[in-house]
């Protein structure tokens, strides 16, 4: 049996440090995904997203380790998150307007044979009420600005506000894709002003 894989320490993707901001070449990988709108605090359409991603994504773990002798730690969720007006995003935060994706990436060794089989162990079982939404779906960043926040979640504003205002067009680039970030603390079980969380965002080269 193999060694078991950890990409939060293997990929360079998922490194970041507390207030340096760093520009990384992301490259392309596959999550678990799942749509939905609203504030997170208070949608249930966020909340049963949840619920039916880490099924799926234990079960996939579990079936690779047993079908392939390929084991893996279970990533951490992962969220892209926009808004028609992006001020109430960075700055009136207000989360009723926001849209967003719930992931959970996965080795570029599941398939989707294995993820078709995953869902249907998983229907068969506790069958979440968002498991028909559940898709699996490769995103492509490229080169992107990240940091690690430590705090609550509403206290990134001001931290955005230096990548996007300061950071990204001090180095002759803008942005480009959706806000991301890479929840390495479970939101659920840990104090706010204790969450670890890597923000990230894609970039272009400026024009000109």
């Amino acid at each position: 049996m193999s060694e078991k894989t950890d990409f939060k320490k293997s990929l360079d993707a998922y490194q970041a440090k507390v207030g340096r901001f760093r520009i990384v070449d992301v490259p392309d990988l596959q999550y678990l995904m799942v749509d939905g709108h609203g504030d997170p605090n208070t949608s249930p359409a966020f909340t049963e997203a949840v619920e039916a991603l880490y099924p799926v994504a234990y079960t996939l773990k579990f079936a690779s380790k047993r079908e392939l002798g390929r084991d893996y730690v279970v990533m951490p969720l992962e969220g892209l998150w926009w808004a028609e007006d992006m001020a109430s995003f960075t700055a009136a935060r207000d989360k009723s307007r926001w849209d967003w994706t719930l992931m959970i990436m996965l080795p570029d060794w599941i398939d989707r044979e294995m993820f078709a089989a995953a869902v249907e162990q998983v229907r068969g079982k506790s069958n979440p009420a968002r498991l028909g939404d559940v898709r699996l779906e490769t995103l492509s960043e490229g080169r992107c600005v990240q940091t690690l926040h430590v705090g609550s979640f509403d206290s990134e504003a001001e931290v955005l506000a230096r990548m996007h205002d300061e950071f990204i067009p001090d180095n002759g680039l803008s942005r480009v894709g959706r806000h991301h970030e890479i929840y390495l603390s479970d939101f659920r079980k840990t104090a706010p002003e204790k969450q670890r969380t890597i923000l990230r965002q894609p970039v272009s080269a400026s024009a000109g």
